[in-house]
């Protein structure tokens, strides 16, 4: 079985770091990807030619549609956890590779939450 994910894209917040009693520390931030289509059409082409849907948007070809993904990145690794949170700030264009994490938690109103995050 593999569990692995690879995003490109834009972080939302400047990474914190966070250690709760007993456990070792990890950073969190956010990031943020795009995904970009022609309009009514379910396989972009022009001329026979798949286009990439950045293309799309410069040639100016129709309608184009976007949708924004957010997703939760935490970061364990005693190295790359450090240098993440001391070099990584808002606004700039990061790949991160990592695996899915299904989780729970209880929230302060007592209500039970789920919560998805890749694991860096």
């Amino acid at each position: 079985a593999m569990n692995r994910v690879q995003l490109l894209g834009r972080v939302g917040q400047d990474p914190i770091m966070r250690q709760v009693e007993g456990k070792n520390p990890v950073t969190i931030f956010s990031l943020a990807t795009n995904e970009m289509w022609r309009t009514g059409d379910s396989d972009v082409t022009q001329g026979g030619e798949i286009w990439h849907p950045t293309l799309l948007f410069l040639c100016n070809l129709g309608d184009i549609s976007q949708k924004t993904t957010w997703h939760r990145i935490s970061v364990f690794r005693p190295g790359l956890r450090d240098v993440t949170y001391q070099y990584v700030k808002r606004g700039a264009r990061l790949y991160v590779e990592g695996k899915i994490d299904y989780g729970e938690y209880t929230d302060k109103n007592n209500v039970r939450r789920q919560a998805t995050t890749i694991i860096a």
